[in-house]
């Protein structure tokens, strides 16, 4: 869609389009819900791979060129929300027991709970310093990327469900090139293509 489509009834516009409704829905980017579409947007940008609509509910959500399956994980210090300090920056890495197949349309039991993805892109965005009303989504040196391959993970945290920031930096340190990263929004394609390779 392009955002000026209308809302009509029996073909006559009832004043209303597609980017009305986006405006309306979608302008809270600190919002978690939408924060984290948003975080999906900037990687599949890197990735040159904003062709393909995203899809709710499949089991990662990005594929790069390469056909590596990318999971986008976000956590953000500031709300929409009043806060009386920073949220804490943690990310589910929780393997999963049931995936859903989107070419049956059927959820599958695994035999083992498993991570779906080949590769995992945890986005932070902001600082504990700033306030809702200095973090901006859309400014992009406001937001670090860690890229990690899921072989790493799974060797370093098999049975983890969530992983603090701290934790993830300290986790990072202990990984060879290729397996994990972190990097600014330049070099998001190569270490995702990099961290794809281990699979």
């Amino acid at each position: 869609m392009q955002g000026d489509e209308s809302f009509h009834a029996g073909g006559v516009s009832v004043g209303a389009t597609v980017l009305d409704f986006w405006r309306w829905s979608g302008s809270d980017l600190l919002s978690n819900v939408w924060r984290g579409v948003l975080a999906e947007f900037l990687i599949a940008r890197a990735l040159d791979v904003t062709h393909k609509l995203r899809k709710e509910w499949v089991s990662y959500d990005l594929h790069t060129r390469s056909g590596a399956k990318v999971e986008v994980k976000s956590a953000a210090y500031a709300q929409s929300w009043p806060q009386r300090r920073p949220s804490p920056i943690k990310f589910d890495i929780a393997a999963r027991k049931e995936v859903w197949d989107e070419a049956t349309n059927e959820t599958k039991k695994l035999h083992k709970p498993q991570r779906q993805a080949d590769v995992y892109v945890f986005c932070e965005l902001g600082r504990e310093d700033l306030t809702a009303d200095d973090t901006d989504p859309l400014d992009i040196d406001q937001w670090r990327f860690y890229v990690v391959a899921r072989e790493f993970l799974d060797r370093e945290r098999p049975q983890q469900k969530k992983i603090g920031i701290n934790a993830l930096r300290s986790l990072m340190r202990r990984a060879t090139p290729g397996e994990a990263a972190e990097v600014r929004y330049g070099s998001l394609r190569e270490a995702i293509e990099a961290a794809g390779g281990q699979r």
